[in-house]
């Protein structure tokens, strides 16, 4: 793999923390999303990712082995919602409230959620690092020749 990957694959996980992110921000700001019935109500979304391999990226004609099992980068397979259980409080007096009685709240966990985003965070400062370090490497190869 050349040095001139790295900020491909770099790149690819700067995009799904990013996303990953924000995909996070949205959950928290539903999080106290009443509705009425079951069917409206917000449920948390979470990021799929997936390892991307040699012939994905493009990188086909390295001198490694193609059939290597070795990641490129990755990729993400889409934004599914959680399985699990609404909550249902039994609120007669809101506004939102059902035939029942009931109000329902999304199944997002703000503690879960917060630690997905330092965790979203840090990965994607770590893939900066990892960019501005094999650039400052790339510089170092220019000058080695002076």
């Amino acid at each position: 793999m050349s040095l001139g990957n790295v900020f491909d694959i770099a790149g690819t996980g700067m995009m799904a923390q990013s996303l990953r992110l924000n995909t996070t921000a949205s959950n928290i700001a539903n999080a106290e999303a009443v509705s009425s019935s079951i069917d409206e109500t917000y449920r948390a979304r979470h990021v799929v990712f997936s390892q991307l391999h040699k012939q994905e990226m493009g990188y086909a004609s390295d001198n490694v082995n193609v059939n290597e099992d070795i990641g490129n980068g990755v990729s993400v397979l889409g934004v599914v919602e959680s399985d699990a259980p609404l909550e249902a409080r039994y609120n007669p007096d809101h506004p939102m409230a059902d035939d029942k009685g009931y109000v329902y709240y999304p199944n997002v966990n703000v503690v879960e959620e917060m630690a997905n985003m330092i965790s979203a965070s840090r990965s994607y400062q770590t893939n900066v690092d990892i960019m501005n370090t094999a650039k400052t490497m790339m510089q170092q190869v220019l000058t080695l020749g002076q």
